[in-house]
């Protein structure tokens, strides 16, 4: 535990710690890992679900209430449950996409796994995602698990992030150095 410690940090990270431990003991990993794919998922595609969890207008019980009827409905299983309901009653969903993103940081390095964050101007084809991942592997010495986001503000390129190490080849970025030198000669 002192080592996953450093893994991850804050509230955030005492709650997902306190999750894998539990889900690690139960035998359960995947399976949580799985829910909380789901929840994330929902979190992205819902703005009342944010609003919720992020609103301190609610009262503990009406969170408490509703996250446990998403969790009923997303037929989420019985660790994943108790844990959102914990969470919902110490006022702290307000935490939670970083209480999963912590989770899923404590799996990786659980299987042994490097995290690369790789963000592109448009989606990238499962060819390039693997090319990617290819040439990450080696570089990690291991097995890479790709968390592929877009961002069309790069106008085009990428931005990879492994580890603590940070390649930044978008369009973006090279025109803003672009811009810096051009005001460095006028």
């Amino acid at each position: 535990m002192a080592q996953e410690s450093t893994l991850v940090s804050g509230i955030a990270g005492r709650y997902a710690t306190a999750l894998f431990d539990l889900a690690r003991d139960a035998g359960q990993l995947d399976t949580v890992a799985k829910d909380l794919d789901s929840l994330s998922a929902m979190l992205a595609q819902s703005a009342d679900l944010v609003r919720l969890v992020r609103s301190p207008v609610f009262s503990r019980e009406e969170q408490a209430r509703a996250i446990a009827a998403v969790a009923e409905k997303a037929g989420f299983g019985d660790l994943v449950r108790r844990f959102l309901g914990v969470v919902a009653n110490n006022r702290r969903l307000f935490v939670l996409a970083d209480a999963i993103a912590a989770f899923k940081s404590l799996l990786s390095h659980h299987r042994g796994e490097a995290v690369a964050e790789v963000v592109s101007a448009v989606p990238l084809s499962d060819a390039q995602l693997a090319q990617i991942k290819s040439s990450l592997s080696s570089e990690a010495a291991g097995n890479v698990v790709i968390n592929a986001k877009v961002d069309p503000s790069l106008i085009g390129g990428l931005v990879v992030k492994l580890g603590s190490r940070m390649i930044d080849a978008s369009v973006r970025t090279k025109l803003n150095n672009l811009k810096s030198a051009m005001k460095g000669v006028a």
